[in-house]
């Protein structure tokens, strides 16, 4: 009977949650987004937009000194925050290119992608590029077309150029009223009613808006004539032709609701997150050793996606993102480590809200919390009760940019190794070692020079080590999957240097595309991957 009671409190708890992570190509607004979100959650009073400015307020989602600094996100954050009866867990990502691996990992951990397009620029490569990842997690996306306020592309146009590049069928649940200057609202579908939105300084408070019934009389002296018969037209047209809205499609990931909207202005961003909590998927079904868990699964189980270290400089904290996937997270409670078998006490759970902290007494399906790390933690670590439960693990992508990074001061030596080591646990890059066991130095791998700059800076600001880089000529990474055994039957490779990534599996540099492909063709018995082997700790 306990187990009963316990999962019709699960299922009521997972009613009552949504979980999304925003993906977007650099300067689309995604963090000028989250803001407002979090504005209208009631969440902040204030929203600061980012910019690389002092006297401007910072924004609540960049918490660290160089992203605030620089105007731009480059790490992971987790906001949490409750809105109409739903608790929303907003999983803010990296907006930098350099950073997308970050992002990965935290898609992982969400229940469905807010895809953020810029209405001026349409589709960019980033946004492609993380479309994949979704597309492969079959992650339902919703979009939402920012900058309407400012010059831009046709909202026809853009529709048609997500159906064409990325295969998604688009149902438009709102559409604008003007563009650029003469943005003055939207029209939702669902409704059949229209917004006309009242700009606030600098968009700062929530947007007045006047809403009127499609057919009132009025809609025509408020709106100019040709304004108002472009708008008739364009709904005449998307409701002739455009298909249905299909939530099964959305939550397969094969139809995106679109939004069309404003940030900065706050213009139609009540709208998308009303609309959101309706359609979203709930906290699901995740893929497990024992085949899919329910969320409604009476015992708790739950995933690491992410690690940070410092997130209270004063404190020299370390901080473990655990996703809970299913039962119920209580304080103070043991669980089981699937990597390692031992038993550990979870204390200390915080509810996060980027840097900002709470202390929480449970949590359920479909939440992030955040735990003290003594050094226990790895990347897609998995922790359970009762039967034992391993998750998918979180591999890691193929670098392009290669270092090797010193320490020139002998005295710092214990402070460069534990801030190496506590950056490589969170994931900030990815730390390789010379297969040459006279070589000491560390080998930054990375996507983007950024990540060797925040390395660097970090080193420098939280661990009080100056370091030097040398950057070295390669420019693709493989792992040997069949292991070191057979990389010593394959004999010398030409073309190629050998290296060992963090957990000491074999991993080749190559300078180009080319000879890694040589290699390929003359050693197939090696089995090279451009991703990291995923770890099983059964």
């Amino acid at each position: 009977m306990i187990f009963t009671d316990l999962e019709a409190e699960l299922q009521t708890a997972v009613e009552h949650r949504r979980n999304f992570a925003i993906i977007s190509h650099p300067d689309a607004g995604k963090t000028t987004l989250t803001e407002k979100l979090l504005l209208y959650g009631g969440a902040i009073h204030e929203a600061g937009a980012v910019k690389a400015r002092r006297a401007q307020r910072k924004a609540t989602s960049d918490w660290m000194a160089m992203e605030q600094q620089r105007g731009i996100s480059i790490t992971s954050t987790v906001l949490q925050f409750e809105y109409h009866d739903c608790q929303i867990n907003l999983l803010d990502t990296p907006g930098h290119q350099d950073f997308s691996e970050d992002t990965y990992r935290t898609l992982a951990a969400a229940d469905n992608a807010v895809m953020l397009i810029d209405a001026a620029k349409g589709l960019e490569p980033q946004t492609r590029k993380l479309f994949e990842v979704c597309k492969l997690r079959k992650l339902p996306i919703f979009t939402f077309v920012n900058k309407l306020d400012r010059p831009g592309r046709e909202p026809l146009e853009l529709l048609d150029e997500i159906e064409q590049e990325l295969g998604l069928q688009t149902y438009a649940v709102n559409w604008p009223i003007g563009t650029g200057d003469r943005f003055k609202g939207v029209f939702d579908r669902r409704n059949q009613q229209i917004h006309l939105f009242e700009r606030s300084a600098h968009g700062s408070r929530e947007a007045i808006s006047t809403v009127i019934n499609l057919g009132d009389p009025r809609i025509e002296q408020l709106l100019d004539k040709d304004l108002y018969h472009q708008f008739k037209d364009d709904l005449e047209l998307i409701e002739g032709i455009g298909p249905e809205l299909d939530s099964d499609l959305v939550h397969q990931g094969k139809m995106t609701p679109v939004f069309f909207g404003s940030a900065m202005t706050n213009f139609g961003v009540e709208l998308f997150l009303d609309t959101f909590l309706d359609y979203a998927l709930k906290p699901g079904a995740r893929n497990s050793n024992l085949g899919e868990m329910q969320p409604t699964y009476p015992e708790f189980s739950g995933f690491v996606f992410k690690l940070q270290a410092n997130m209270d400089p004063k404190h020299r904290d370390r901080v473990a993102f655990i996703r809970v996937c299913t039962g119920k997270f209580e304080k103070d409670m043991t669980v089981s480590h699937s990597r390692t078998g031992k038993t550990i006490r979870l204390s200390r759970p915080q509810k996060l809200f980027a840097q900002d902290r709470e202390s929480i007494d449970y949590a359920y399906p479909g939440d992030v919390i955040g735990l003290n790390n003594p050094g226990v933690f790895a990347i897609g670590d998995t922790i359970y009760n009762g039967q034992k439960i391993e998750y998918e693990g979180i591999p890691s992508f193929s670098p392009e940019l290669f270092a090797s990074l010193r320490n020139p001061n002998p005295s710092k030596f214990k402070q460069f190794l534990k801030g190496v080591s506590e950056l490589r646990e969170e994931g900030a890059v990815q730390i390789m070692y010379s297969a040459d066991e006279m070589k000491r130095e560390p080998i930054l791998a990375a996507v983007g020079q950024l990540q060797f700059e925040v390395v660097q800076f970090r080193l420098l600001q939280e661990y009080g080590v100056e370091t030097l880089l040398d950057t070295l000529p390669y420019t693709v990474a493989r792992w040997v999957t069949a292991g070191w055994e057979a990389l010593e039957k394959a004999g010398r490779l030409f073309n190629t240097v050998t290296v060992k990534d963090s957990l000491g599996r074999p991993v080749l540099l190559f300078r180009n595309e080319w000879n890694c492909q040589q290699v390929e063709g003359d050693c197939p018995e090696l089995k090279l991957s451009a991703v990291s082997p995923l770890l099983s700790s059964s």
